[in-house]
């Protein structure tokens, strides 16, 4: 979407360029520096800068530094229908000095939190198109084509999608969809911790958009945590257009989870100054929820039971020579 800034200001900007970077991973890697850009890179840049101010979308935000035009930070903030929505996702992005023949380089801020098969909790993000993980010809990098706008849509749309359990490679065939269910209900905790993180302490040059996004995200993050937790909608579907699946299980471990991180949201969301009910600073997960039902362990002799009437339909006999009952 082409951003018009004489028809509509957003109150962050989604690309800028900053002064200030000093934080950035990539600052003293030694992967780059604004010396070693060629004539080629540097051409490739002022496209590259072009293409991100005319369509980024309005889920992505980047900037760039002044005097180091080769390092880039950008927020993407997860989409609906996904265990990541409402949240926001930081990456640091630096341009070798062969580019665009080799593609940049992008560290995730993970705050020790694995939220994804791509995504590691040392910041490492795995992508065909980063030329980090093996994938098809046309997956990969391409000098003549491929573009960091591409690599942010990439990230944002099939990495942070609806089921990245089946992110990881072999589970489409091995994997099954009660896995999935769980998986997205740990990413979403750990989404929530991530979030704390960013209020707590926000990258630098992006302090205003955490403070804008999560007071106007904050009702719904806290509601989305509540339906969750209760069982009243599968993570990722609050607040969907899509409905989700009707029958699916929530793990004890996520109510608890969620019971713990709750209230410290509520407490960083009150301090950002977002409404926020007074009285809602705990989350209270009902005890005959279908989730409870759901994970409630097998009455004692069940699988007895079971293995009884397997053995009178298979017509199998007990020491005594007579047909095994399935009664206890």
């Amino acid at each position: 979407m082409k951003q018009d800034d004489g028809d509509r200001k957003l109150p962050f900007p989604q690309f800028d360029v900053v002064s200030d970077f000093s934080d950035h991973h990539f600052m003293n890697s030694g992967y780059s520096s604004i010396s070693k850009l060629g004539k080629s890179c540097f051409k490739a840049m002022s496209k590259e800068w072009r293409i991100l101010r005319e369509s980024l979308p309005e889920s992505i935000f980047v900037r760039v530094s002044e005097t180091r035009f080769d390092l880039l930070r950008a927020a993407i903030i997860g989409a609906a229908g996904t265990p990541y929505h409402d949240a926001l996702f930081f990456f640091d992005i630096v341009v070798p000095a062969s580019y665009p023949r080799e593609p940049p380089k992008v560290h995730y801020f993970s705050h020790g939190y694995r939220i994804n098969p791509n995504l590691y909790s040392d910041g490492l993000v795995c992508l065909s198109l980063l030329n980090t993980w093996m994938g098809r010809r046309n997956e990969q990098w391409n000098a003549k084509q491929s573009t960091l706008l591409q690599v942010l849509l990439s990230l944002q749309s099939l990495v942070l999608n609806e089921k990245p359990y089946y992110n990881e490679p072999g589970r489409r065939l091995y994997g099954n969809e009660k896995a999935s269910e769980y998986y997205n209900q740990e990413v979403f905790f750990l989404t929530c911790k991530t979030t704390l993180n960013l209020i707590r302490y926000p990258p630098r040059n992006f302090e205003a958009l955490i403070r804008h996004h999560f007071r106007e995200r904050a009702n719904t993050i806290l509601s989305a945590c509540d339906a969750y937790a209760n069982g009243r909608v599968a993570v990722g579907f609050y607040g969907s257009k899509g409905s989700g699946p009707s029958k699916f299980e929530v793990k004890r471990q996520f109510q608890v989870n969620m019971e713990r991180v709750y209230p410290q949201l509520f407490a960083e969301f009150r301090r950002l100054e977002a409404c926020v009910p007074p009285a809602g600073d705990r989350l209270v997960v009902e005890q005959k929820s279908p989730l409870a039902i759901a994970n409630k362990k097998p009455k004692k002799g069940y699988f007895k039971k079971m293995i009884g009437k397997i053995k009178d339909i298979l017509g199998f006999t007990n020491k005594n020579g007579k047909k095994a009952s399935s009664k206890v």
